[in-house]
């Protein structure tokens, strides 16, 4: 979770994307959107973007 907040503060600070590729559910919440890929198939949603409690 350390490195995802670090990651999550620097795009903030720099006006930037980071790109997190992951199967770990418990950081999803964290970012703003959301890309899954199935069978080659991209589908977006929104994320809640929320902060680390």
């Amino acid at each position: 979770m350390a490195v995802i907040r670090m990651l999550n503060l620097m795009a903030w600070k720099f006006e930037t994307a980071i790109i997190v590729v992951t199967h770990d559910e418990k950081i999803v919440p964290t970012f703003k959107r959301i890309y899954h890929i199935r069978d080659g198939e991209t589908d977006e949603e929104t994320g809640e973007g929320r902060g680390f409690d």
